[in-house]
Formats: structure tokens, sequence, C-alpha cells
């Protein structure tokens, strides 16, 4: 009866609640959905929507059709903040990639409509390797280690260990610094095309009043 009762316990221990995706995954497949769902409601509000954020027409991927609506109305209800950019490096740690350079469009292979169970197979980008070395951490247990790991610093017993730390956090660095780049043109050429289409619409409003005036001047 006792053999049993351990065993039974050991099993519990030993067989832990599975997990469930990643928070942000989460979230971002709710926020789909939830425009899917409308979409089924009032038509007034599932139009909204869908200028908002959406799948593609495949249910690959999806899209930010207007991302200063969705930096204002739809990040600050799921992540309380409303950074786009902030949102587009997360979905960059998890592999997510912009397929589209005339649109918002963000695909990966795990995250497709109607398959919310492989969300949990998406898993972030591995860390680099810490920008502190590992005798520094475990410094911190004691005040003897902290002394001992000081003197192999002023002696340079640790300096390989720097070097390989302060070239992966330039690395790192650069590395963001690369994205921010992208995402600063991106966002330049899309001002650019909307300039573009407003000169556009203002010639053709132009052109339409002025084919008015000179029938209305025929008339008269």
């Amino acid at each position: 009866m006792m053999s049993n009762k351990m065993s039974s316990n050991y099993s519990s221990l030993s067989s832990p609640k599975a997990k469930g995706p990643a928070p942000f995954l989460a979230k971002t497949y709710a926020l789909l959905e939830e425009g899917e769902e409308e979409e089924s409601g009032e038509e007034g509000c599932s139009r909204r929507r869908k200028k908002i954020v959406s799948w593609n027409d495949e249910g690959t991927g999806f899209v930010v059709w207007s991302p200063a609506e969705f930096s204002d109305l739809t990040l600050p209800r799921y992540f309380k903040h409303n950074n786009f950019s902030s949102f587009i490096r997360q979905l960059n740690t998890y592999g997510f990639k912009k397929t589209s350079s005339r649109r918002w469009e963000f695909k990966h292979e795990k995250f497709q409509r109607g398959y919310k169970q492989m969300l949990m197979e998406i898993t972030r980008k591995k860390s680099e390797p810490s920008v502190f070395p590992a005798f520094l951490k475990a410094s911190s247990s004691s005040d003897d280690h902290q002394d001992h790991h000081h003197h192999q610093i002023m002696n340079g017993g640790s300096s390989a260990v720097d070097e390989e730390s302060t070239y992966v956090h330039r690395q790192t660095l650069m590395e963001e610094n690369q994205n921010l780049r992208r995402e600063k043109v991106e966002l330049q050429t899309q001002i650019a095309q909307f300039k573009d289409l407003q000169i556009k619409l203002l010639d053709c409003i132009a052109q339409h009043t002025g084919t008015s005036d000179h029938k209305e001047t025929r008339l008269c």
C-alpha cells in the first residue's frame, strides 16, 4: 500500500503540467482570432478590424493594414503598450519574417490560422551568451568569491572571456541597429508612398473641380 502511494506521488512529480505557448504568441493569435469572429458579427465592426489587422488570404500569416491604428487601438488592449517597433522586434525574436515590401505582412511556418496547437512549437531564438562573464554571476553568492574573481580580473586571468563577451555584446547591438535602420527605411518608403497618393488625389480633385467649373461657365 505504501509503495503504491509513493509511486503515485513520484509519477505526479515526474509528469509536470504541460506548458502553454509563449504569452506573446498567444496574445497575437488571440487578436487575430477576435478579428475573425467579428467578421460573422456586425459588418461595420468587422470591416474596421479588417482594415487594422487580419490573417492573410491563405491564413499562413497576418497583415497589419494600419500600423497607426494598430498601435493606438490594438496593442494597448493586448500588450499594455503602443510601440509598433517593439511589437516587430518581438516577432523577430520568435523567427517571424516580414514577407512583403508593400505592406506589413509577417509569417512563421508554425503560426497559421486554425492551427493554434502549433504555437507550442514556436520558440524564441537562442539567446546570445550573457555579456557578463559566468564568474561574475557566481561571485554574487559570497564576498569571498567576489574578492577572488575581482583578483582574477585585475590579473587578466579572464581576459579571453571578457573579449568574447564584449564581441557578443557588440554583435547584438549591431544587429539591433540594423533592424532599426531597416524599419526606418520601410517607414520612410511608406510615407513617400502616402505623399505620392495624396498628391495624385489632390490632382484628381483639382481636375474634377476644374471640369465642373468649366461646364458651369459654358452653361451660363
